[in-house]
């Protein structure tokens, strides 16, 4: 319906009802998307709804827009649920704009989406920058033949008595076998004592040696991992442990293509496609700094175009489609290691770091050493970095101190950069915080505030209108401790004064969404036009926006030891190494370590492998930040157990568990 012609007779309920969610989704994509519409005609239309991101291919989509004219261009976005086309004259636009808006039309799942069109001036996306391959990193296609295929995949024998040493039963989401040595997914490692009897089957000799003939592997793997992946599974993102294999992991790709996605540490992730019947070897960076893994999805985003098979997935959006995918099997040949790593990356190599991961506390006393080590000796050592990174204060945050009474006075437990002392001027506030670097910088900007533990605040007694508590008790490394900062912060408040208190949350996909967190895992350096890139276009017509990706996560913390069996809350497991967690994924243990990657320090002395065209990456210095990660409720079971407090709200903001308290 052409909105101007709205106001010429009263709106049936139905078009009322479109004209809402029209509405909504023109403020969505403007909001979260930086992209404006127009009322007036244009060649140029933005389909909400109409995106790689909610499951509508090319294929879907461009016959139903060619029906009201010809199409120039057809841009779709990597993830968005939303495209742009361009027909070649106003009207057609316009007619498309008539009879398509509202519609319904069905996506490659087979669920009903329905597509709101807008006018736009122009297209506008986020560019993502130049990309190559992970140094090292190399994708043979038609390694083998269609015959040697199907005999390969033959002659795993799925069916087998599952007690044979060779098949792994602990698998969830897919079938898997191991010969030579069964790969421990709990620590990405073998156990080199225990070889399995049989070795490498004799079916994979000649493929083998004509793979080292040709120059593609330089050792005989004597390990194989065959796994089956149904559509819709996928494998979290690791790193091979390296004083477990050589430098060299090659994995073969049978029965069905596949996106692989690879992530430096940094944050850049490049998605690599895996074509059916392709290699993939990985040396050198690839291998040992980059992590690789398969999220979780029944669709890859994929080149359109026929000519494109293997590599990288390019950002040209006028060439982007959706690919269903089928099942996938893969052998992944490895080379047991028999001496330490002596790789070029000491930094994450566990053969070559100074000191192993610390164990989780048992007594106040190793919480208290454990949380020097790793919370405050890290802060003052990142202090300038991570302030530089703390510029944004939260809303919820800012709402509630703008909401406090003028002449409040309000204390910052735990102030950091002192980005909240400033907030209301009307308000008396004063900061402290742990590190003596980030209280310099808070000092810098002529806020108030002053060195001490959160666990004896240096103020009186029920003196404080306000305590906020933004981001700290988290740290603290036992359930005791982190109701010890609680009750300080009770302490200094008065009868009727009110705390905030945020921590860092176990669930960072909640209600199907996303925290910012998750979403802002960077898909290259790129450029972008016009729009801003630090949030999704998440509320965009949720009830059309079928969610592709499996619940449980793509991601996964490789933990260094056999800590995590006991599962995500590893206070139950004694004696156990606290696990490292993979920056912007999501949690699996409550208890971790958390990495800091210090730009700005680069050691000129070490080598660096150039990482694109453009640029290289420096192999910056890496602190570990202890972390004590909240499940739902947590926190305020944490809060009930104080005496004269009240709970007034309890939220989940942004991948944090959130509480308001009162003192009575």
């Amino acid at each position: 319906m052409d909105s101007n012609h709205q106001s010429n007779y009263k709106l049936s309920k139905t078009e009322k009802k479109f004209v809402r969610k029209q509405m909504k989704a023109r403020h969505t994509l403007l909001r979260h998307e930086g992209i404006e519409t127009v009322s007036s005609a244009t060649q140029i239309l933005v389909v909400a709804n109409g995106g790689l991101g909610n499951g509508v291919s090319r294929n879907q989509l461009l016959p139903v827009l060619e029906k009201f004219g010809q199409v120039d261009a057809l841009l779709m976005p990597p993830n968005k649920p939303y495209s742009f086309v361009r027909y070649k004259t106003v009207e057609e636009s316009m007619k498309a704009y008539d009879a398509l808006n509202g519609k319904e039309i069905v996506d490659d799942l087979g669920q009903k989406i329905i597509l709101y069109f807008n006018f736009v001036e122009k297209a506008q996306w986020k560019e993502l920058g130049l990309q190559a391959l992970p140094p090292g990193l190399m994708v043979i296609e038609e390694i083998i033949s269609s015959e040697d295929e199907k005999i390969l995949l033959e002659s795993v024998n799925w069916t087998e008595d599952t007690d044979n040493q060779n098949f792994q039963k602990s698998l969830k989401h897919r079938r898997v076998k191991h010969f030579g040595y069964e790969f421990q997914y709990e620590n990405n490692n073998v156990n080199k004592d225990k070889p399995l009897p049989g070795g490498l089957p004799a079916i994979y000799d000649s493929i083998l040696e004509k793979w080292l003939k040709e120059g593609f592997i330089s050792y005989k793997p004597d390990q194989l991992t065959v796994n089956q992946y149904e559509p819709g599974h996928g494998i979290p993102a690791h790193i091979d442990t390296h004083s477990a294999f050589e430098d060299e992991i090659v994995s073969l790709s049978l029965g069905s293509e596949i996106v692989m996605d690879f992530k430096h540490p940094d944050g850049v992730t490049v998605p690599v496609m895996l074509p059916r019947r392709s290699l993939l070897v990985m040396t050198g960076e690839s291998r040992y700094l980059w992590t690789h893994g398969i999220t979780p999805r029944k669709f890859d985003t994929v080149q359109a175009s026929k000519s494109h098979k293997s590599g990288i997935i390019t950002s040209d959006v006028g060439d982007l489609t959706l690919n269903k995918r089928g099942i996938r099997t893969s052998f992944t040949f490895r080379k047991v290691r028999q001496t330490p790593c002596n790789c070029g990356y000491p930094w994450v190599c566990d053969s070559q770091m100074k000191e192993p991961p610390p164990s989780f506390p048992e007594s106040d006393r190793e919480a208290s050493q454990l949380e020097q080590e790793y919370v405050h000796r890290v802060y003052e050592e990142i202090a300038g970095h991570f302030s530089s990174t703390r510029h944004t204060p939260w809303p919820y945050i800012v709402e509630f101190l703008k909401a406090l009474p003028s002449g409040s006075l309000v204390a910052d437990i735990g102030c950091g950069n002192g980005k909240y002392l400033g907030i209301n001027k009307e308000l008396y506030m004063i900061g402290c915080d742990r590190s003596q670097n980030l209280v310099d910088i808070c000092r810098e900007r002529q806020f108030q505030a002053f060195v001490c533990d959160a666990l004896a605040v240096p103020i009186r007694s029920g003196s404080c209108d306000a305590c906020i508590s933004i981001a700290v008790i988290h740290h603290f490394a036992t359930a005791e401790r982190r109701v010890a900062a609680l009750q300080e912060l009770v302490r200094l408040l008065r009868p009727g004064g009110r705390a905030l208190i945020y921590v860092w949350a176990m669930e960072q996909e909640y209600k199907k969404r996303k925290s910012k967190y998750l979403r802002e895992n960077r898909i290259g350096q790129g450029k972008k036009e016009e729009i801003h890139d630090d949030a999704s276009m998440q509320e965009l017509l949720v009830e059309q926006m079928p969610d592709l990706r499996n619940q449980d996560s793509a991601s996964s913390a490789p933990s260094i030891s056999d800590s995590q069996k006991g599962g995500c809350n590893s206070r139950k497991v004694t004696n156990s190494e606290l696990p490292i967690h993979i920056n912007r994924t999501s949690f699996h243990s409550q208890d971790l370590l958390v990495p800091w990657h210090l730009k700005g320090t680069r050691n000129k002395d070490k080598p660096i492998e150039p990482f694109d065209p453009v640029g290289s990456h420096d192999p910056s210095p890496v602190f570990h930040r202890y972390y004590h990660v909240f499940r739902e409720g947590e926190l305020e079971a944490a809060c009930r157990t104080l005496n004269n407090v009240s709970i007034l709200q309890s939220y989940y903001d942004q991948g944090n568990w959130c509480v308001i308290l009162q003192k009575v």
